[in-house]
């Protein structure tokens, strides 16, 4: 996402990178904790990828507007609680009413979440997408992160590894993300 939108005359405050591996039955999601508005460093420690649901089985991680992320990560519990903990079926569900309810509508996020079985990216657009290969990313520092995983998925198998050293390569890169990684393993 970009640096910062206008909504309704107010700035909103995101920008991060968020990485998801899966490596046979290990899935890994990691994120920066740079929260930027505009050009300017607000935070340099925020916690963008955390564990939701009942026992903490799913884990998820936002890029963009930190309100509409909290929303979502609601919303999304909520979802895992009526389905039983299906993360699949949650995550339609949600993404269903994401695009069609007038509220969640304008929500400016994305989310990378995943449980023992499933890696996936939820969009506002009603995309629940698997990616291909196991690697994904979101965010303004995505795509770097993305091409260094996909790169280092070539000679490195621990996912934790690969999320590690994608996010060090975005971070260098892109100057709304940053080196003070949370990282998450289901």
């Amino acid at each position: 996402m970009s640096s910062h939108s206008e909504s309704h005359g107010i700035v909103q405050w995101h920008s991060t990178t968020i990485v998801g591996v899966k490596r046979g039955d290990r899935i890994v999601i990691a994120g920066d904790g740079q929260v930027s508005m505009g050009n300017t460093v607000m935070k340099p420690n925020a916690r963008k990828v955390r564990r939701i649901g009942e026992d903490g089985k799913v884990v998820a991680g936002f890029a963009g507007a930190t309100a509409d992320a909290f929303t979502l990560f609601e919303r999304l519990e909520k979802k895992l609680e009526q389905y039983n903990g299906q993360l699949l079926r949650a995550a339609v569900e949600l993404t269903k009413d994401w695009r069609t309810d007038k509220y969640l509508r304008n929500l400016e996020a994305l989310m990378i979440v995943a449980d023992k079985e499933n890696l996936l990216v939820l969009t506002g657009n009603g995309d629940v997408l698997e990616p291909e290969g196991g690697i994904t990313a979101i965010g303004s520092g995505g795509n770097y992160a993305l091409a260094a995983a996909k790169a280092i998925a070539e000679y490195e198998d621990d996912p934790e590894q690969i999320a590690r050293k994608a996010m060090k390569v975005a971070a260098d890169i892109c100057v709304f993300t940053n080196g003070n990684v949370t990282v998450e393993e289901v």
